[in-house]
């Protein structure tokens, strides 16, 4: 898998500098704004998560098909809107589940082959030459191919793997439903600190820096890193909320004092 990720760091090179920029700076300054203050728009966050999962989902799961990813889309958004709380459950535990596999899927992960082969040396020698157009196309056969390795990597994992990840998930499910509060303010900045990290990835591509070989590395600092940033955000998040709370009772309560006296004469 390590091999995967370097090819596609020294195909990147070679990409379009508005497909590495763009969408660079669009996942950091909003994996910035979920990360520290994701919680004041919960309602607008939740459907654009639900929207992004359901996309995901639909694409790589259900079926490679621009159809099923608009619809899983729409389902999924709707969903996280209207049923917020069963929501967050879901992402709790999907969250943890995804932990978990990469956890106990690290063995595996390395074993994986090709599933569809990537003509590296075509992309090689286009590195410089690369346009807006094909840059994208490289790229989706990039995710596509990273697809295929997943599902290749789940079907050589024992099931009692799987039995432990699905016991993660439903324990996570019920923290998410008892603790809906920090489960909320815990993916909040679990996702804001995962775009970030991406952001900076995709920055740092452009600029040439092979950030994927420094992470690769550096797992442990990295993942100390990523760590930290959560538990700052869930903590920061968690007291804004706190403190909201507390000025909107204060203020219910002066208007409340204010109609006393009215309600008298």
């Amino acid at each position: 898998m390590l091999e995967f990720f370097q090819n596609f760091e020294q195909a990147a090179a070679g990409f379009a500098p508005v497909v590495l920029i763009v969408p660079g700076l669009l996942a950091l300054i909003v994996g910035l704004f979920i990360w520290l203050g994701g919680l004041g728009f919960r309602r607008t966050l939740f459907a654009l998560v639900g929207a992004i999962s359901g996309a995901i989902c639909g694409f790589f799961i259900i079926s490679r098909s621009i159809i099923s990813a608009a619809v899983s889309t729409g389902l999924t958004a709707l969903i996280a809107i209207i049923f917020q709380k069963v929501f967050i459950a879901i992402l709790t535990a999907a969250l943890a589940a995804i932990l978990g596999f990469v956890l106990l899927a690290r063995p595996y992960l390395n074993e994986a082959s090709e599933a569809a082969p990537i003509d590296q040396d075509k992309i090689s020698h286009q590195s410089s030459t690369l346009s807006v157009s094909e840059s994208i196309e490289a790229a989706k056969t990039y995710a596509v191919d990273f697809g295929n390795r997943i599902r290749q990597t789940c079907s050589q994992m024992p099931a009692y793997n799987w039995a432990i990840i699905a016991v993660l998930a439903i324990i996570f499910i019920i923290v998410g439903f008892l603790l809906w509060r920090l489960a909320s303010a815990l993916c909040c900045s679990a996702l804001g600190t995962t775009l970030v990290f991406m952001g900076m990835i995709l920055l740092l591509l452009y600029k040439g820096s092979a950030p994927i070989s420094k992470i690769y590395n550096r797992t442990s600092f990295c993942a100390i890193v990523f760590t930290a940033m959560t538990a700052f955000g869930t903590i920061e998040q968690l007291l804004l909320w706190h403190h909201a709370e507390r000025r909107t009772i204060m203020e219910k309560q002066t208007e409340e004092d204010k109609d006393e006296p009215e309600q008298k004469t």
